[in-house]
This record gives structure tokens, sequence and C-alpha cells, in this order.
């Protein structure tokens, strides 16, 4: 059985609402903990309220691990500082078409400028198998 995603739906019905987040001067290794603990696969860094970066897996090995950076290092060096974001309202298909043109897994999601969630493909295949969970239940 397929249960189709409303592909036009806002992407705010899949995001994930909590966002886990470590500071600047959090160490790689401390950031690394809280994925692990969170059994996430990225952080929002904040400073003073404001998310001013993001820490992915990706970012572990190719900014990490390949060049020997110490674990000791603050996140703030390595974190992504130029946040790709889309607003709350844009469909599920349209965000889905940007993060394939930017090769990306993850997206940031914001309502009036500010970052109020985030959206993985893991969120999407959650929704599906929820979704497809309730149309099984009602047979």
């Amino acid at each position: 059985m397929v249960v189709p995603m409303d592909e036009n739906a806002p992407i705010k019905v899949y995001m994930t609402k909590k966002l886990i987040a470590v500071k600047p001067d959090d160490t790689i290794q401390e950031a690394c903990r809280v994925m692990v603990e969170f059994d996430i696969g990225s952080l929002v860094v904040v400073d003073n309220g404001n998310v001013v970066g993001f820490f992915t897996k990706s970012d572990i090995i190719r900014r990490v691990i390949v060049p020997g950076l110490a674990y000791n290092t603050p996140v703030a060096e390595i974190m992504s500082k130029e946040l790709i974001t889309v607003n709350a309202n844009v469909p599920l298909k349209k965000v889905l078409e940007i993060m394939a043109a930017k090769r990306i897994k993850h997206m940031l999601i914001e309502e009036e400028g500010k970052v109020v969630g985030i959206f993985t493909l893991s969120d999407l295949l959650e929704a599906s198998r929820r979704k497809l969970e309730t149309a099984i239940s009602a047979e």
C-alpha cells in the first residue's frame, strides 16, 4: 500500500520543532556527544538566543577527521555560517527541490526571520511511516 504525501502542504507540517543546540565555544567533542545523546545528525549553533551556525555529521568528516583537527576545537571554527533556510509556509515539494539542488540533507525552517525548526529527510520518512500506520489501522 502506497500512501502519498501531500507535496503542497507547508513544510511546517513536517518539520521538527525541537531544535537541539550548542554554543559556538563548545568543543567539537561536546557537540558530537550531544548528537549521539539525541541520536541526531545536526545541531544548530546558538549565541545569545540567535542561530549563528549549523553543524552536521558531514562537517565532522570533511572539516575535522580528514584534516586531523583537534576535537577540542570550538564548533565556531568549523560550523556552517551561511544558513540555508526556507519559510515555514513553503510547500514540501519546493523544499525537497531546494535540498536536491543544493545537495543538503537538512533544512532550517524560519518564520519572521527566526529559525523555528528543522526539516530532514528522516522527518519525511517518519511522516510517511505514521501515515501508513494510520491507513493500515483504518482498514
